[in-house]
């Protein structure tokens, strides 16, 4: 093989710019932590990378998430436990109201109180974010939820929002619900249920009391037809042998029969009717509508009961019964959303704990296939930082070797 003076040259060019470009890359493994400086450098972990690069960010996002799902959550707790505890204590008035021993100045000194309740329970149920966003008014958040206006006998609390729920993905799998709505939790709390349009025919009648409202309760949910008013028609007639037969008058269906003894009340079904009269007298009512009263709507209407120097008494022992049912359903709807609020912080809980743990899985196995081994590296650039002076010592030795050296 002829080596001519030109090949020498090249060769020798090659071999120190292969040295160099091997202790450059080196060298930038060393200052920049990475192993792969290049997809070329290996295709497939390059691939790993960028697969795992994408969970890690994933992991990011869903962990803000979390945080913003888990503060939403904590502040409609907090606010839900207040109401709570202002509710109970509105109870404990209205209970205390029911006293027969109260004055009419006791009576206007507990409607200041229920109304200074029935203040903060509208307060809290506008309640704001750090956002500035109303937390209980649904899709509508930039509106306040809920307006109070006294001037408006029918509907005195006013809900400006809408049903809407907001929900937070924590996880690839994972989605829970981050809001509620105030028309859900405050605007839908069932009223009393009760009877109407009471008449009577030969019956003297004294008035009816709620004896059990469970009971009633039961009887109305299982006999209301929301389809067919005429259904819920009732009639009470005293039969020979001492027996008053219920029946319903749009079906004609016998209903009950229960015993009846002068000189006392006839129940049933919770109810308790005060009537005396011959064989054949009867009396007439119908169930009521189911009905559904804000929260605070039912503190105002007690205020407004213990303010009316006007009211009956049976009047008023009704507007007790009502408030009493009204602020129990309202704190057991409450108690159940605190119970769901509860566990969707377990499940956020939960998730941010398994995404932590794949996150450090992650992290892991990316750091193994990009990140650089220092003491290899080190090693590695002490052995190219050789060759390239070794490479450069020995051209000049190989370049002299030439024949015009000799002559």
């Amino acid at each position: 093989m002829r080596v001519t003076t030109n090949l020498i040259f090249d060769q020798n060019f090659r071999a120190i710019n292969t040295s160099q470009g091997q202790l450059s890359d080196i060298q930038t493994q060393l200052a920049s932590g990475r192993k792969l400086l290049r997809p070329s450098d290996d295709p497939v972990g390059a691939v790993q990378v960028i697969r795992l690069t994408e969970e890690i960010d994933k992991t990011v996002q869903y962990r803000r998430n979390i945080d913003l799902a888990t503060n939403n959550l904590e502040l409609q707790d907090t606010t839900m436990r207040s109401i709570n505890e202002i509710v109970n204590r509105g109870r404990v008035l209205v209970v205390q109201a029911g006293n027969g021993i109260v004055s009419r100045e006791d009576r206007r000194a507990l409607a200041s109180e229920i109304e200074q309740i029935r203040n903060q329970v509208v307060d809290l149920m506008n309640t704001q974010n750090a956002s500035g966003e109303y937390i209980f008014a649904g899709f509508q958040s930039r509106e306040q939820a809920f307006v109070f206006n006294p001037g408006n006998a029918s509907n005195p609390i006013q809900f400006q929002g809408d049903d809407g729920i907001n929900s937070m993905q924590l996880s690839d799998s994972v989605s829970i619900q981050t809001t509620v709505s105030g028309k859900t939790l405050f605007e839908d709390v069932k009223a009393r249920l009760d009877i109407h349009n009471i008449s009577n025919a030969g019956f003297t009648f004294n008035g009816f009391d709620m004896q059990s409202q469970d009971d009633f309760d039961v009887f109305h949910q299982q006999n209301y037809s929301a389809v067919n008013p005429a259904n819920n028609q009732y009639q009470l007639e005293l039969l020979a042998g001492n027996q008053v037969q219920v029946t319903n008058l749009g079906t004609g269906a016998v209903v009950g029969n229960v015993p009846y003894v002068a000189g006392q009340a006839t129940v049933f079904e919770g109810l308790s009717f005060d009537i005396q009269g011959p064989v054949g007298s009867t009396l007439d009512f119908d169930l009521q509508p189911p009905d559904k009263q804000n929260l605070a709507e039912t503190l105002h209407r007690m205020s407004l009961a213990l303010n009316d120097p006007n009211i009956s008494d049976y009047q008023y022992q009704q507007e007790i019964r009502n408030a009493l049912v009204g602020l129990d359903n309202g704190l057991e709807k409450m108690a159940r959303e605190n119970s769901s609020v509860g566990a969707r912080l377990n499940i956020a809980e939960s998730v941010l704990g398994s995404l932590l743990d794949n996150d450090v899985a992650n992290q892991k196995a990316r750091s193994a296939i990009q990140d650089v081994d220092y003491a290899e590296a080190s090693a590695e650039f002490s052995k190219q930082e050789t060759a390239l002076s070794a490479a450069f010592a020995s051209f000049p030795r190989v370049a002299g070797l030439s024949l015009f050296d000799f002559i």
